[in-house]
Order: C-alpha cells, then sequence, then structure tokens
C-alpha cells in the first residue's frame, strides 16, 4: 500500500505563488509516475500535470508556463510550484501516484485526500 501527505495549499492573492509538495510513503517499489489534479466547485476533476519515470512532463494547457511540477525520486515527493496564480486556480488539488507493487503488473493509481487552494483577487 502506498499512502500519500499533501501539504502547502492555502489562500494566495491573484498574481501570487504557491507551492504544494505531496510525499508517497509506505511499501514502495516502482512508482510510475506523480501528478498533480484540480477540481473546482461544480467541476469535474482535471489533470493539472504529470511527470512520468523518463522524466516526460505533461501540463494541462491553462497552466502552461504558469506552474512548474518536479519529482525528488530519493524522496517519492512531487512538487508543485504555481506562479503567477489565477483566480480560476482556485479548487482542491489531489497528488495522483501511480505505483507497481512488482515486475509485470499493471501500476495502481492511489490518491492524496486534497488539499485546498484559493485565489483570491
Amino acid at each position: 500500500q502506498v499512502q500519500l501527505v499533501e501539504s502547502g495549499g492555502g489562500l494566495v492573492q491573484a498574481g501570487g505563488s504557491l507551492r504544494l509538495s505531496c510525499a508517497a510513503s509506505g511499501t514502495i517499489f516502482d512508482i510510475t509516475s506523480m501528478g498533480w489534479y484540480r477540481q473546482a466547485p461544480g467541476k469535474q476533476r482535471e489533470l493539472v500535470a504529470t511527470v512520468i519515470s523518463g522524466g516526460s512532463i505533461n501540463y494541462a494547457d491553462s497552466v502552461k508556463g504558469r506552474f512548474t511540477i518536479s519529482r525528488d525520486n530519493a524522496k517519492n515527493t512531487v512538487y508543485l510550484q504555481m506562479d503567477r496564480v489565477k483566480l480560476e486556480d482556485t479548487g482542491v488539488y489531489f497528488c495522483n501516484v501511480q505505483h507497481r507493487s512488482r515486475w509485470g503488473v499493471p501500476p495502481s493509481s492511489y490518491w492524496g485526500q486534497g488539499t485546498q487552494v484559493t485565489v483570491s483577487s
């Protein structure tokens, strides 16, 4: 089992910055990808950014050039640096980890509990 602990959410003014962290712990064998999703009130959960083991990174168009995802493999931690935030970045941000318990099996998906990010004008 893999447990995820998120931190770093809060209230930030439009144009400001915030950094989210998500640390994975437990019986970790192979994390194939780590990423962030968000859910605004009344909307579906959407991808923000992901980074896979080989280093490939994917961003939602709405955050390209403003958000930066990074991963510390030694700490099994993923970060999301949020710069020049906008009102529409408000939502609950969820960490997601794809983890494989052994070779030859597909990865399982794990979610954090979510951290609230509120952008004020």
